[in-house]
């Protein structure tokens, strides 16, 4: 399964240039990164949380973690992972766990932890455990609108 056909139409339609990548399937952001040989900190990981009764993307580098309370001082509600079988439907073209960071093609507002702010690009997950997208981060922030602030925990 390629990238999606809803997230390349998503990114021509938005003029977005972007560069594909294939890799050996991985699991995991960390795994990705370790399969493309990049460092886990460039590479981003989308996670699905509950915050009040809505369901926000967080995006934050492969080697980091989300503390839940940074994060709930931000949205202004107690914060939760949520589980695959919660967020499953609401990704309908993606593979379970390999969804992207585009809030905007699903509905979901998106909040992007500011250590990726400080590279020039981001690589995520393309809806498949073997496909990522490299794009530029300032394209990501004009197509994604994301609040960057500060949630994630190195390590």
């Amino acid at each position: 399964m390629p990238i999606s056909a809803r997230i390349k139409n998503h990114l021509e339609e938005n003029k977005i240039h972007y560069s594909p990548l294939t890799h050996p399937s991985a699991y995991t952001a960390q795994g990705a990164a370790a399969v493309m040989h990049v460092p886990g900190g460039e590479v981003a990981k989308t996670v699905i949380v509950e915050a009040g009764k809505d369901y926000y993307l967080v995006v934050l580098p492969a080697s980091y973690h989300v503390n839940p309370g940074k994060l709930a001082h931000l949205i202004g509600y107690p914060v939760r992972l949520a589980t695959e079988s919660e967020f499953s439907s609401l990704f309908p073209d993606c593979e379970l766990g390999a969804m992207p960071p585009l809030g905007e093609l699903y509905g979901l507002p998106v909040y992007v932890d500011e250590s990726l702010a400080a590279d020039r690009e981001i690589i995520f997950n393309a809806g498949t455990h073997r496909d990522a997208i490299r794009m530029d981060f300032d394209d990501f922030v004009s197509l994604a609108r994301p609040t960057v602030c500060s949630f994630a925990t190195k390590g």
